[in-house]
Formats: structure tokens, sequence, C-alpha cells
């Protein structure tokens, strides 16, 4: 599992957790579609402006939901 991945998994956690994180903006935006939350998305992004934000991460959220999801704490 690389950096990224963990990072948005803690993030998501975390997100559970408090209802919100220190991760960055994507972090944030990638956790939120990993969680299928989008109320997680941050201030000021729709939903399409904010996958688009995280183009380079999408395929982690999708790593994630298909193989990891367990290390989700919901």
């Amino acid at each position: 599992m690389n950096n990224e991945i963990t990072q948005i998994i803690n993030t998501a956690n975390e997100l559970i957790r408090l209802g919100s994180s220190g991760g960055c903006t994507s972090e944030q935006i990638a956790a939120a579609f990993v969680l299928n939350k989008l109320n997680y998305i941050p201030a000021g992004y729709d939903m399409i402006e904010a996958w688009e934000r995280i183009e380079a991460w999408q395929g982690y959220v999708k790593i994630i939901k298909r193989e990891y999801m367990h290390l989700i704490n919901e």
C-alpha cells in the first residue's frame, strides 16, 4: 500500500471519527468519495469540481473501494 492510499484511508477514518480532518484538500475530497459522503467535500467545491481536483488520485479512490475498505472504521 503506497503513501497516498494510506493518507486517504487515515483521512477517511478521521472524518468518520471527528467529522473533520487536518488532511489536505485533495485528501479530504478523496476520502469523501471513498466514504460516499459528499458532505465531507470541502466548501466551495461541487461534486464534479471535486472529482476533477483529485484527477491524479482518482485511481487511488478506486483501489481503496476495491481492496481496502476493511481498513475504514465505519
